[in-house]
């Protein structure tokens, strides 16, 4: 069903990364009987609302980047974006350490390489992982003014920021502007990208000049 489900929206996967994304699959739906993962566990909405909508993004990623995911979750868009990128290297970070045991297994169960740690990104910012990264991604955390607070914090100068956000941007980009700015950032590309009836905008910022060391904010409002 997944490979299929992949092939209607013209995203190829070999037999390799089809048998990673079933095994995520089934690992998902055990973890989450003992605790909530996701709302959403037909195999056929996951594949869409999670899988695919994880890995659409992943042409703009840099061949070889180091990618820090910022509330991963139950691991959307970095485990996917690892199952068809096996050339990028992927941090997850999560506030929630039941979801930090879940992130750590799942890599184990799928043999691929990857770090998962229970930490926040406003924490991470203030120690070795600042301006670390090639890439700082999220997807479905919060509005962009608070998180280009949370990703550029932890992006090198020339690298970027990836959102994943809903297809009504263009307001919260406006307000988001100045933080942008004075974060080090310039919003580089906005691009629209329409599948199974979901829309959804993928911003791509990249990091212009060194994060102020005030910033983040301990306490990001």
């Amino acid at each position: 069903m997944i490979k299929e489900i992949f092939a209607e929206h013209n995203v190829k996967i070999d037999e390799r990364e089809v048998g990673l994304f079933e095994t995520y699959y089934q690992n998902l739906i055990s973890w989450n009987q003992k605790f909530n993962l996701t709302a959403i566990t037909d195999k056929g909405e996951v594949a869409v609302k999670h899988f695919l909508d994880s890995v659409i993004a992943q042409r703009y990623f840099p061949y070889g980047a180091s990618v820090v995911d910022v509330g991963s979750g139950a691991g959307f868009p970095a485990i996917p974006l690892k199952i068809v990128r096996g050339d990028i290297d992927i941090t997850m970070l999560e506030a929630l350490n039941k979801r930090v045991n879940f992130l750590q297994d799942t890599l184990a169960v799928l043999d691929l390489p990857g770090k998962a740690f229970h930490l926040r990104a406003e924490e991470a910012a203030y120690g070795p992982m600042r301006e670390s990264f090639d890439v700082a991604t999220a997807r479905a955390v919060t509005n962009t003014k608070q998180l280009v607070q949370y990703l550029l914090p932890l992006v090198k100068v020339g690298g970027s920021a990836i959102l994943y956000k809903g297809a009504e941007i263009e307001e919260e980009l406006k307000e988001a502007e100045g933080a942008v700015k004075t974060l080090g950032g310039m919003i580089s590309r906005v691009d629209r990208v329409d599948f199974a009836g979901l829309g959804r905008s993928i911003v791509v910022i990249d990091k212009i000049f060194t994060t102020p060391k005030i910033y983040p904010k301990k306490k990001i409002k």
